[in-house]
Order: C-alpha cells, then structure tokens, then sequence
C-alpha cells in the first residue's frame, strides 16, 4: 500500500572526529608534529652536520697555519709555492709579527706598574728613615736633660760628672734633590683617587670596507707595528726616567742611613756613660 522509505538514521553517514588532531587535507604524516621534532626523512640526518662542517674548517685552517709555520718544509718550500699560497704566508707572517710587537709591549706594561710601585715603596722607605732619625734627635735632647740631672747629684765634695760627647746629633739630612720627588707624587696621587691612569696605545688600525687583498691586510699589520713600536718606545723611555728616579732615592737612603748610623752610635756611648753615672750615685 504504502511505498517503502528509507530510515534517516540508516542513510546517514558514520564520521568519526578525531579528538586530538584535526582533519588534514594533506598526506604529510609530521604536519602535526611537535615543535622542536626532527622531521626530516633522511634516515641517516642525525642534527650534526653544521658540527662536522665547523670541525673540518678549524681542522682545514690548522693544517694551513702549521704548514707557514714550518716555513713550507713539507711541500717543497717557497719556491715551489703558487702565489695564493705565498701571499696568504706574507699576511700569515705579518700577523705574527704584530702579535710578537703586541706581546712586547704587554710585558712593557706590566713592569711599568712594578716600577710604580717599586718608586712608591721607596719614597715610603725614605720617609720612615727620616721620622727614626727625628725619634733620635729627640732621645738626645731628653738624654741631655738627663745628663745635667746626673751631672748635679753627688754631694758637695764628689766631682763634678760630664758626658763624654764625642760629636754632635746632627738629626736627618734634608737634601734638595729633586729628582727623588717622583714617588712621593705618586704616592699622594694614590691617596687623593688621583693616580693617573697609563698612556693607553695607540688608535687601533682598521681594514677599509669591501673586498681587501693580501697586499692590503700585509700593509695593515705593518701599520699596526709602527703604532706598537712607537708605543714600546715611548714606554721603555718612561721606564728609564723611573730607573733614574729609583737610583736617586736609594742613593739618598744610603746618605741617610748613614747619618742614622753615626748618630745611633753616639746615642748609644752617651746612654752607656749615664747607666754607668747612674749605677755609682746607687752604689753610695
């Protein structure tokens, strides 16, 4: 009676959704990959080939640096060298020229602030010198106080005591020598935040921009030992005037100590005699 229908149910299709990948119209199996994957399909790409690559050029470039080190000894010497070969020698040896001037001047630096220092700690020394021969003049001037005491005790009819004196305390010699002034400058320079700082090199030489050819680079690191080498020279005349300056002030140590010296020892004989005046005034 009725004509036969098709269920809506039994029509409709089945889909399935994915939950955690969307649909993909492609065919790429890794669009979805996470981020930070390796997707590439050669089998045999472990991620280090940049590694490699890099290993061999800094191998490439060592073999190349011993082989101008050695002066081309394992492949026939200079003369049988292609001229690519030869100006890349003649830069490698420039710059290893440059290195040896920079080096000299480096070791140059550096005794130069042990020479500061060395004149700082003279002129130190010098002063403590002068400060112990004050402390001397000044024991002899309570030593002769204490002499008259000594002279006047003893009664009426003992004889009359007096020091024996053989020279007089001269105290510390004060020079006017100029040339001993350097590390006491230096010295209050220090103490004020004032030390000036050492003459720095000289400006940098630089490769124009562009291209540049051996001759170029050659040109560049002469430059730059000509800027080296008028520093060293300006350094090794400083140092000079520093090794005057040391020689002065040990020479005016030596003076001083000297002066000490003698007078110490008449301190001493004098202090003697007082024990000795001293210990016969007890013993009656």
């Amino acid at each position: 009676m009725f004509g036969l229908k098709k269920s809506p149910l039994k029509a409709a299709k089945h889909i399935t959704v994915n939950p955690v990948y969307p649909a993909s119209s492609g065919s790429n199996p890794f669009e979805n990959a996470p981020v930070g994957q390796n997707t590439s399909t050669n089998p045999f790409d472990d991620g280090q080939g940049e590694e490699k690559y890099s290993s061999y050029s800094n191998k490439t470039m060592l073999t190349e640096r011993n082989k101008y080190k050695n002066d081309f000894r394992d492949t026939g010497g200079v003369e049988n060298q292609s001229v690519e070969e030869l100006e890349n020698y003649a830069v490698y040896k420039a710059e290893e020229t440059t290195k040896s001037v920079n080096g000299c001047l480096k070791i140059a630096e550096e005794i130069r602030e042990d020479a500061t220092k060395t004149l700082v700690t003279l002129h130190q020394q010098g002063e403590q010198i002068t400060r112990s021969h004050m402390v001397a003049a000044d024991i002899d001037q309570d030593l002769s106080r204490g002499e008259k005491l000594l002279g006047s005790l003893g009664g009426i009819f003992s004889k009359t005591w007096k020091p024996k004196k053989t020279r007089p305390i001269s105290g510390p010699v004060i020079t006017g020598d100029n040339a001993v002034r350097r590390g006491g400058q230096l010295e209050e320079r220090e103490k004020l935040g004032l030390t000036s700082a050492p003459k720095g090199r000289s400006t940098p030489q630089t490769l124009p921009p562009g291209p540049v050819n051996a001759l170029q680079k050659v040109e560049l690191e002469k430059a730059k030992q000509d800027d080296g080498l008028s520093d060293l020279s300006d350094l090794l005349g400083e140092l000079k005037d520093m090794a005057v300056d040391m020689g002065s002030e040990i020479e005016r140590h030596n003076k001083a100590l000297g002066h000490l010296y003698d007078d110490v020892d008449e301190l001493n004989v004098r202090v003697r005699g007082a024990n000795q005046r001293g210990r016969r005034l007890l013993g009656k």
